[in-house]
């Protein structure tokens, strides 16, 4: 697949070859499921908790007597059907993490990158450089290549030259930055476009290729 280069003035440059084992795979949208599920359940921290009526405290002492009263027979004040009692069949802290096969990963991540390419939601930038690090500067860039709809932009790697696109983006409502090495299905469905600079296309494509 071949699509257009564009620099950050949205101006075209050249044109370059997308991979086609990774932009026009088959779209398998049971595995891109799967996929973002188990990227949501394990992002589930599980951390919530209940009492037991052996962790609550008080109890101890019967409340009456066992027998010759006419009431019920009870052990503790603690039981769960006494208000302030423990609980039963409630939370308790567990993972909820999934498991999936790296390759699984992989191909879940090309059908969804085809979608993207088969929608023309690709932009291709020749580099991702800004003047100075200010979001009016990032917000005029981001609309000049995709306009009003929302963006996941790649970046290649960590460095101060990077660093300097991130902070820019960080206060868009409608734009996200991500490693290229951190891509996954639930960001890369969740935004219209993708913007990807050449150098973060390498890195996707030595990962996926």
């Amino acid at each position: 697949m071949e699509v257009d280069v564009l620099n950050m003035q949205g101006e075209k440059v050249r044109t370059v070859e997308l991979p086609s084992r990774i932009f026009e795979a088959n779209i398998n949208v049971d595995l891109m499921h799967q996929a973002f599920t188990r990227q949501l359940a394990n992002a589930r921290l599980g951390s919530h908790d209940t009492k037991t009526r052996g962790e609550v405290s008080g109890g101890g002492k019967k409340p009456w007597k066992q027998k010759g009263t006419g009431r019920a027979r009870q052990g503790s004040t603690r039981s769960p059907q006494w208000v302030g009692g423990g609980r039963v069949h409630t939370p308790h802290p567990r993972s909820y993490t999934l498991q999936m096969p790296r390759k699984m990963r992989q191909a879940a991540l090309r059908s969804a990158l085809s979608v993207k390419a088969k929608e023309n939601s690709i932009v291709v930038l020749d580099e991702l450089v800004l003047a100075e690090g200010k979001t009016k500067v990032m917000a005029q860039a981001v609309n000049k290549l995709v306009g009003l709809s929302s963006a996941l932009i790649l970046i290649p790697q960590k460095s101060a030259e990077y660093d300097l696109v991130v902070r820019s983006a960080g206060n868009l409502p409608s734009a996200k930055t991500l490693l290229a090495g951190y891509l996954n299905v639930r960001d890369l469905l969740g935004y219209d476009k993708l913007i990807i600079p050449m150098a973060a296309l390498e890195v996707v494509s030595s990962h996926l290729g």
